[in-house]
Order: structure tokens, then C-alpha cells, then sequence
């Protein structure tokens, strides 16, 4: 049955459902509705809440619960996430599953409580110091807020990884139908004991820690890091294609901003211009391969974001020069509209055109 939900308590209530034991975060807007629905229900259905101090107390919460071998996690938006970075940075090297979520806002600095995608470098190339990635899913609805959370539980206990759902203000604030899957969480649950802090197993004793003193030593932990982040580009990568079959422009866009993207694709195509529209649903692992081959199909690629060119570098790399890229953005957490990404496609067709002429 279909409930009307705001994505924020949408999220919340999957969490508690996909089985998250422990949530320890701190309020900050536009997500402080995900703490108040984890505040009010997880303690009645056998979870821990903590509101922490800061961010910086919320996320080395998670680094200790998760190395219990339980499922664990904070929420956050934009400034509070930064503050996160170092206890991100720790708790990947340790390798250690838990959830974070990032209700992105505004910036730099404490700038907007209004939507935004600024924080795509920050979460795709790892914020926090040293060699490390996390996988990082951008839904696009309520619907797939309350889902990426099944998924990116599933995927951080599989890969002992953190995983990141990087949505925006509006997501997690707009009030959609929205309908929970079943999950069985016995049959989803990986046993942990191999590594989790229990105590003594068998009279052994584990030892968590991303502290290795000996530069060899840290190195082949570095080694292993790389060939899990490969294992998970070659298995991983999640992406949506419309009407790209037969386009000659192809937009691509993430999150909230694919939304709006599509409904430029039914105005384009009113008027007789083919365009599609290619999704990235995880932004790491990024759909590079797949992106490419579309590429060479295509006249012209069109990133359109929430900032000021962020996805566009991994865009570029992926499509390697084989087609002209071309950028659309907003900032500051203005919202484009269909309309004018239009008007932008088809200035950018022009201007193409007329380089070929020449």
C-alpha cells in the first residue's frame, strides 16, 4: 500500500526496516526531519538513537558501532558532512559497513538551506585524506530514497564499505506516494564475526584500526582498498538510459536535476529535436563504459548539475573526446528549469552547427 511520505522520514522509515540498528547524527537543516522520525520511532522497534554533540561525535559513533558488525547510521547535510570527513576517511580504511546519507545544500560555507548538488567532489572522490572511495547512490524521487537505502545497506555489508546516498534539499523535503518493498533482513544479514569487536571469538581478539606505522604495511592495505574499488566498478554500476536510442543530443544528469531533465527531453522532442537522457544512479562507481559507447553515437553531450561543473570532469573523461560535452549549471540552490536547459540545448546545437560549417 502506498503511504504519502516526505523523502526524509520516507528514508528514515526504510532504514529502520532495512534493519539499522544504530543512528547517531545531528540536526541540521534540510535533513533534521531523518533524525526527528529516528528519534521518535527506531528505540520502539529495537534500535539506538543518539542525538551526538556535533558531527564529528555522530561519525566516530558510527566508526565504533559499525565495528560491532551491525548495521549503522548517520545523516547529514552539507557543512555537517565536511565535518565528517576525517572519521569517513578511518572508517574506510578500517573497512567497516555502515550508511551515511548527505541532504545536500547550498555553498560554500554555510550558504543555503535551498538545494543543490555542490557536494559531488567531496562525496565521489573521497573528502577526507588518502586513497579511498565510497560507493555513492543519487536518487531521484522519494521512491528512491526510501530504496537506495535497502540497496546501499545491502552493498555496504557485501563490500565493508561506507556508502553514501547523496540526495539534495529538495528530495528530502518534497512529499511523494511512496510504497516499501518486503525485506527479509534474516536472509540480507552477512555474518560478521570473522572481524567484529564481540569480545574474544574462539579466544581471539580483533583489532580495528586504520593506524598502520610501518609504510609497507600500509601500502598493501592501500593495494587491497584498489582491488575491492575495481571489484565494485565491474560489478556495480548502476545507471538509467531514456530514449537514447535514436538522440542526437543526450543530457546527462543525476538526482533531482534528471527529473527536471526529462521533462526538457518532452519539450525537445515536441519540437522535433531528439534528445535522451542518460542517469548516473551511482556516482561511484561511475557509468563511464557505458556512458562512452553512447557517446559515439551522438552529436552532442549536455551535463546540466547543480553546481558549477562537478559530475562534467567525470563525464568528459568517460566520453574521452570522442563528442563535444558541453554545461549547463545553477548554483547556490536555485533550481534550472525545463524550459531554459532547452534554451541552452539548442544554443549549444547552434554554436555546433556552426563550428562544423567553419
Amino acid at each position: 500500500m502506498k503511504r504519502l511520505m516526505k523523502g526524509n522520514e520516507a528514508l528514515a522509515e526504510a532504514a529502520i526496516r532495512a534493519g539499522i540498528k544504530g543512528y547517531f547524527g545531528y540536526p541540521i537543516t534540510p535533513q533534521s526531519e531523518l533524525l526527528e522520525y529516528m528519534s521518535v520511532h527506531l528505540k520502539n522497534r529495537g534500535g539506538v538513537f543518539i542525538q551526538a554533540e556535533s558531527e564529528l561525535a555522530a561519525i566516530n559513533m558510527v566508526y565504533g558501532a559499525a565495528g560491532c558488525g551491525v548495521r549503522v547510521m548517520t545523516s547529514t547535510s552539507s557543512p555537517g558532512f565536511s565535518l565528517m570527513q576525517e572519521g569517513i576517511s578511518y572508517i574506510a580504511c578500517a573497512e567497516l559497513p555502515c550508511l551515511l546519507v548527505n541532504v545536500v545544500r547550498g555553498g560554500p560555507g554555510l550558504g543555503t538551506i535551498q538545494p543543490s548538488q555542490g557536494d559531488y567532489f567531496q562525496a565521489v572522490k573521497g573528502g577526507g585524506h588518502g586513497d579511498y572511495k565510497m560507493i555513492v547512490l543519487a536518487p531521484n524521487s522519494v521512491q528512491e530514497m526510501a530504496d537506495h537505502v535497502y540497496l546501499g545497506a545491502d552493498l555496504a555489508d557485501i563490500y565493508r564499505i561506507p556508502v553514501t546516498i547523496l540526495a539534495d534539499g529538495a528530495l528530502g523535503q518534497m512529499m511523494e506516494p511512496i510504497e516499501f518493498p518486503e525485506y527479509d533482513i534474516e536472509k540480507h544479514t552477512i555474518d560478521h564475526s570473522a572481524w567484529a569487536t564481540r569480545g574474544r571469538i574462539n579466544g581471539k581478539r580483533h583489532v580495528i584500526t586504520s593506524l598502520y606505522m610501518k609504510p609497507e604495511e600500509m601500502e598493501e592495505i592501500n593495494k587491497g582498498l584498489q582491488k575491492k574499488y575495481r571489484d565494485i566498478e565491474e560489478k556495480e554500476i548502476r545507471f538509467e538510459s531514456i530514449q537514447t536510442k535514436d538522440a542526437d543530443i543526450i543530457i546527462v544528469a543525476f538526482g533531482l536535476v534528471s527529473r527536471i531533465a526529462h521533462k526538457t527531453i518532452e519539450l525537445a522532442r515536441e519540437e522535433g529535436i531528439k534528445v535522451g537522457l542518460f542517469r548516473p544512479i551511482t556516482l561511484f562507481p561511475f557509468p563511464s563504459r557505458q556512458l562512452q559507447a553512447l557517446s559515439k553515437k551522438t552529436d552532442l553531450i549536455l551535463t546540466v548539475e547543480m553546481n558549477s561543473g562537478q559530475m562534467l570532469e567525470d563525464v568528459k573523461l568517460a566520453v574521452n573526446g570522442q563528442t563535444p560535452v558541453a554545461f549547463y549549471g545553477r548554483m547556490g540552490g536555485v533550481i534550472p528549469q525545463p524550459e531554459e536547459i532547452l534554451k541552452v540545448l539548442k544554443e549549444k546545437q547552434n554554436q555546433l552547427s556552426l563550428r562544423k560549417k567553419v
